[in-house]
């Protein structure tokens, strides 16, 4: 018997994530008792799938981003200034349940470092350049993200948050597996043997999220009933967010006249979000904020979904030159 390889894993696994999520809600339902279990379960898988996620982002190699002048300042520019005006200008069709409200921002607001660089690579985009960007893009979203969340929520809903718990989160969820595969990736510099931890590590991240997306539908699945009106309402939001950022990856490309290869690049890097950086912190949150770890869980549902349509519509509205 021979296990899928990671490009076939990444080809299937928009309905490996659909499947689980209603794996999840079924046995959810059939036994409602698991859900103390899911949520014991859930942050060790979550930690590895941070893990194996941040060994595949060039931690060691910030520098290179530079190489590409143009296309890091489409990237900064489409992702930390035209991006958050594009949620501003969606702001006004967010459901009002601040914890919707938290959910969305906290899912749009930052860009992806994973699955960008996959789909940018089967789209025949500049797959070396947004490698090479993408340490960039991690560092930075997570020191702008409490700069762009003030705005939106205000200073009354921010007080509201537990901030001594989220800070407690990012430190063992986010920056301490980010610490961890930097030495990861020095090591794989060095030895043979490190290589290879990081190579295979490269496939973990689809199964890992497949059961990060089981145990959060089987734990918060009594959530999710009270909330599906919210949730189809900020669905339309999604869509309309990966519209608004084609038009706004258009509109890069051919004002910084960009190659159709770094276009495509900037398409996916700004139609993509960073769901598992975040997911942990709406995680930590109080029971009654539950339902921005499932804002986050649809918005990558309907991002893959969508990412399907960018693959289509880059050939035609990116052609590579003759």
């Amino acid at each position: 018997m021979t296990w899928p390889d990671r490009a076939a894993l990444e080809r299937g696994q928009v309905w490996l994530y659909l499947a689980a999520t209603l794996c999840g809600l079924l046995a959810g339902a059939v036994a409602p008792g698991l859900a103390g279990a899911a949520e014991a379960l859930l942050w060790p898988v979550l930690a590895l799938l941070l893990l194996a996620t941040f060994t595949q982002v060039p931690l060691t190699h910030i520098a290179q981003a530079a190489r590409d002048a143009r296309l890091l300042a489409a990237l900064l520019i489409g992702n930390f200034l035209l991006v958050p005006l594009l949620v501003a200008a969606l702001w006004p069709l967010v459901p009002a349940d601040p914890a919707i409200r938290l959910g969305v921002l906290l899912v749009l607001l930052l860009p992806c470092t994973d699955w960008s660089i996959t789909f940018t690579h089967l789209a025949r985009g500049n797959t070396a350049g947004l490698i090479a960007a993408a340490p960039v893009l991690l560092l930075l979203q997570m020191l702008l993200l409490p700069a762009y969340l003030w705005p939106f929520l205000g200073s009354g809903e921010l007080g509201a948050l537990p901030a001594g718990r989220l800070l407690a989160v990012f430190g063992l969820l986010i920056a301490a597996p980010l610490a961890l595969a930097w030495l990861l990736e020095r090591w794989a510099e060095r030895s043979p043997g490190g290589a290879g931890v990081v190579r295979a590590m490269g496939a973990a991240p689809v199964p890992l999220l497949a059961v990060v997306v089981f145990l959060i539908a089987l734990g918060q699945g009594g959530v999710l009933a009270g909330a599906l009106a919210g949730l189809v309402a900020v669905a339309g939001v999604f869509v309309l967010f990966l519209l608004g950022a084609l038009g706004l990856a258009l509109g890069l490309t051919r004002g910084l006249r960009l190659e159709a290869g770094s276009g495509r690049t900037v398409l996916f890097s700004l139609g993509t979000r960073n769901s598992f950086v975040v997911l942990p912190l709406a995680l930590a949150l109080p029971a009654e904020w539950a339902v921005a770890a499932l804002v986050i869980v649809l918005q990558s549902l309907v991002e893959l979904l969508g990412m399907l349509v960018y693959l289509r519509l880059a050939p035609r509205l990116l052609p590579a030159a003759r």
